[in-house]
């Protein structure tokens, strides 16, 4: 075991418990990302799925889920590894601040 190993199986199970929030912020995002966009009230920022979300909104959805799930699976492989652990709980408090802004955008609406 290396000095940057970590986990108990205790750890790994919190830690399977926030990478499949990841997922389900993702798909959360990808549905607010599409109401906005059909909207005509905001823009896909980011420039390989941009053209998915005007012309393929499904085709966008999958290939979003798809790509975060990739990144997903990279970072549960190495979990043993403490970066790998930040980086999966960074990647969690991505999504959480974009649901809350999307939260926030609603708020305003109504």
């Amino acid at each position: 075991m290396s000095p940057l190993d970590l986990g108990t199986p205790g750890q790994y199970r919190w830690l399977a418990w926030i990478v499949a929030a990841v997922l389900v912020l993702n798909l959360c995002d990808a549905v607010f990302t599409l109401f906005w966009v059909h909207a005509g009230m905001a823009d896909e920022g980011n420039l390989l799925l941009r053209e998915l979300v005007y012309d393929h909104p499904l085709l966008f959805v999958a290939a979003k889920m798809t790509l975060v799930a990739l990144g997903a699976a990279l970072l549960w492989m190495r979990r043993h590894r403490a970066a790998a652990v930040v980086a999966i709980f960074g990647v969690f408090l991505v999504y959480y601040v974009l649901l809350l802004y999307h939260l926030g955008f609603v708020g305003r609406l109504l």
